[in-house]
């Protein structure tokens, strides 16, 4: 389980883990959840253009899903009914992505194969070539995160105060949809297009039911997402049962064991 090319699935699959942790976390936090599920699904068609041409994977998905980031962040309007139009922008960027991918698909000549792998991830069978992208990529975006911690904490707590005091909330929302498809273009290859929003979503959604410290928060989330990866990786590879399985499943778990600890913790009002 952790020799040969498992040893590369456990670091690409940690370091999805971590960064999709910490994404996960900002895109709860500032309600971008629907962009979190578009952007992966979307750049899906990166991924089948890319295989279509011969090249890695992990290019197409960088140039599809920073495409639609830009799109939606550039286009999504703002101020009074901004967030109704940020879902309209939003939506019309995963179609138009996702025809692409219907076209690039029906022209390739390994249909099956391709298309598991972009939509559900591949794994076990990450090579070394793939490691090295993954990594690096992931490590620009947490460092991403990092540089714009602040501005991205009062944009999105406390949005009035940032303009206050100077902070372009537009500038923070594209800023961050642009380290968003970051995180999408390296954690496809690992989890898929389709689970890629699980993992991002699920650990973040449970680290804030838990805590509403934004430190605490965060760091949970991360911790969540490796747990989740990792005990998906060894029950996949014990059961031979997919990996997005057990991703969705533990996912959807820990975010039930948050909630119902909110719940438990939660005072209840005297009756009267």
């Amino acid at each position: 389980m952790f020799s040969g090319l498992m040893l590369n699935t456990w670091i690409a699959a940690s370091v999805v883990a971590v960064v999709a942790g910490i994404a996960g976390f900002f895109a709860v936090l500032r309600g971008q959840t629907f962009a979190a599920h578009a952007i992966p699904n979307g750049a899906f068609a990166g991924a089948a253009g890319a295989s279509l041409l011969g090249i890695n994977v992990i290019w197409g998905l960088l140039v599809f899903a920073i495409g639609g980031a830009l799109g939606i962040g550039v286009f999504g309007g703002e101020g009074r009914g901004r967030n109704a139009r940020h879902d309209v922008i939003t939506a019309l960027a995963l179609v138009v992505m996702l025809g692409l991918g219907a076209l690039f698909v029906s022209l390739g000549s390994q249909y099956a194969e391709e298309t598991y792998a972009d939509l559900f991830g591949e794994v076990f069978g990450v090579s070394r070539s793939e490691v090295l992208p993954i990594v690096v990529i992931g490590f620009v975006a947490a460092v991403a995160i990092g540089v714009a911690f602040r501005p991205l904490m009062l944009t999105s707590a406390l949005p009035e105060v940032a303009e206050a005091r100077g902070i372009s909330t537009r500038r923070v929302d594209v800023y961050f949809l642009l380290v968003m498809a970051l995180a999408t273009s390296m954690t496809v290859p690992i989890v898929g297009a389709l689970l890629m929003f699980s993992l991002m979503i699920g650990p973040a959604a449970a680290a804030r039911s838990v805590t509403a410290r934004p430190g605490i928060a965060m760091s949970l989330s991360v911790v969540i997402a490796l747990a989740t990866v990792w005990l998906s990786i060894a029950l996949s590879y014990q059961t031979n049962w997919p990996l997005g399985f057990f991703v969705g499943v533990i996912g959807a778990a820990f975010y039930l064991v948050g909630a119902l600890a909110r719940t438990v913790a939660t005072p209840r009002p005297a009756v009267r």
